[in-house]
């Protein structure tokens, strides 16, 4: 399972499917159709931090699915695990019995059999998805990777039909279509078979050099003619454009290594259709890239994955949001970068609000409640898991999450212990402006940002005092040599100084260093 997220595996007389899910918010869309190919999902939790925000997250998602789900208790053989306490909190979550609970050891293999046994015991076999008929081919994408060769190879669950090699496929959203390559198993490397069937669990090597046509929730249908006759083939349902929800923008440190940095954002997203980018240029940091990700964590993985695989420095910007802005006009228009603000302003601005869910040790309940004080955010609910942890829920703009840098900021509070999840809500109205800053009155627009106007003058004068710190003045002594030590003569030279400084502040600019930008924009 560890190369590829999924393994089929033998046991006993029953042929077991497992595919591994990401747990990040980031990924929610691609653990939601992971779970929409399988029947049964066994909920792990560590047993020495317990319940974390995201836990609960994907638990909704699989009772969305109307999932069968196997609670198990890992890691029981380290010191610090507190596994009479993990349990109480899945209890109180699951409202179950403690005994329906599995505790294991990966690391030395405790108990895992008894997870197999109720995988066998409780977990449904595949069955069809109802469809129209058996013969009308229909597969979900739920992951994919990209080979040179075989073009986007689509980890998919077949729900009707059967598929071979050599045969034409149609993808409905993508409205693409090709030759299979081939089809195979995960044994856990790709291991070609001759076909797939309802309710197995494979890869198609689809032949298709565009990542961007290969989407993850996408359904596979036989390659039909006329064209029409796609309409009567159903699509599964669930399916959703990937939509970035953070943007960031990314400057090679060396101007040099900007095709190096092209090329790599190219080949990532051949396995990563989710990552968008547009090139850009800033007179202060050369050129660069806009980029759009699903949150921070894939924003990081990404830059991570550029320097090393690359050797590339990154020079990366503060991360901002999407808004939604109505000019003059009344034209609906979505900015995430001040320089998309229209000059004339703008009549009326929304911003996406998200659900924010933090789960945290009842000791340090008091530190993140001071946390969210300073943020904008309505109080939902507050429930308890156990005797030692508390859930959080609040609706905040998702601005405060992403921008505002909350998560790194409730680590801090908690020592690491509290831990988040959100989800999107809806667009709400916004008082937002442009604030510029202006530097010996020229627009630094490097520097500019979109704030609510509530907030312009406070985020101003963090803007300047940043500046003034990273910013300083360089004092030489230029008039030594020139008085020889006269006071007299010292005096008439600093005030003919004083004079051209007066001259060169009325007509003169300010070029600010490159590194001084790194860190405004850090």
């Amino acid at each position: 399972e560890r190369s590829e997220g999924q393994a089929m595996m033998h046991y006993k007389n029953y042929t077991l499917n497992l595919i591994d899910t990401p747990g990040h918010v980031d990924f929610n869309y691609e653990v939601s159709r992971s779970l929409a190919a399988v029947e049964g999902a066994v909920l792990l939790v560590d047993a020495a931090k317990g319940i974390q925000a995201q836990t609960i997250g994907n638990l909704e998602l699989a009772k969305q699915q109307g999932l069968v789900i196997i609670p198990v208790i890992n890691k029981i053989d380290l010191p610090q695990a507190r596994i009479e306490q993990t349990e109480k909190e899945i209890v109180d979550l699951l409202k179950i019995d403690a005994s329906e609970i599995i505790k294991v050891s990966g690391k030395d293999g405790t108990n895992v059999e008894q997870i197999l046994e109720a995988v066998i015991t409780k977990v449904p076999p595949p069955k069809s998805s109802g469809g129209p008929s058996s013969a009308t081919l229909r597969a979900l994408i739920f992951d994919s990777k990209f080979d040179a060769f075989k073009g986007v190879i689509a980890f998919v669950r077949v729900f009707d039909g059967e598929i071979k090699k050599g045969e034409n496929i149609y993808l409905i959203q993508g409205k693409t279509s090709s030759e299979v390559k081939e089809v195979g198993i995960f044994k856990p490397d790709l291991s070609p078979v001759e076909s797939l069937s309802e309710g197995q669990i494979g890869y198609i090597a689809t032949g298709i050099k565009e990542s961007g046509k290969v989407r993850v929730g996408d359904t596979i249908t036989r390659y039909q003619i006329p064209d029409t006759r796609y309409q009567a083939v159903e699509p599964l349902p669930g399916y959703k454009e990937p939509q970035p929800k953070v943007f960031l923008s990314i400057f090679p440190e060396d101007a040099n290594d900007f095709e190096l940095l092209k090329v790599g954002l190219e080949k990532l997203k051949l396995t990563d259709a989710s990552l968008q980018f547009k090139p850009e240029s800033k007179e202060s940091l050369g050129r660069g890239f806009q980029c759009g990700f699903l949150g921070l964590l894939h924003a990081e993985i990404v830059s991570e994955r550029l320097k090393r695989e690359y050797g590339l420095g990154l020079v990366l910007s503060a991360p901002s949001v999407l808004y939604k802005i109505f000019s003059q006009d009344n034209k609906e228009r979505f900015i995430y970068t001040s320089a998309d603000w229209p000059e004339g302003g703008v009549f009326a601005s929304q911003e996406l609000w998200a659900r924010l869910q933090i789960l945290t040790p009842v000791n340090y309940l008091g530190q993140v409640m001071e946390l969210i004080k300073g943020m904008e955010a309505k109080h939902q609910k507050t429930d308890y898991l156990g005797l030692e942890k508390t859930e959080l829920i609040y609706e905040t703009p998702l601005r405060e999450i992403i921008s505002k840098n909350f998560y790194d900021k409730l680590k801090s509070v908690t020592q690491g212990f509290a831990s988040m999840s959100y989800e999107i809500l809806d667009w709400r109205s916004a008082n937002l402006v442009k604030l510029d800053v202006l530097i010996l009155g020229k627009k630094e627009e490097a520097l500019s940002r979109i704030v609510p106007e509530k907030d312009a003058q406070s985020e101003g004068k963090k803007v300047v005092e940043k500046l003034k710190d990273n910013l300083r003045s360089k004092g030489k002594d230029v008039i030594a040599p020139l008085y020889g030590g006269d006071y007299t003569r010292k005096k008439k030279l600093l005030e003919i100084q004083k004079k051209g400084k007066k001259e060169l502040k009325a007509k003169g600019e300010i070029r600010i260093p490159s590194q001084v930008f790194i860190k405004m924009l850090q």
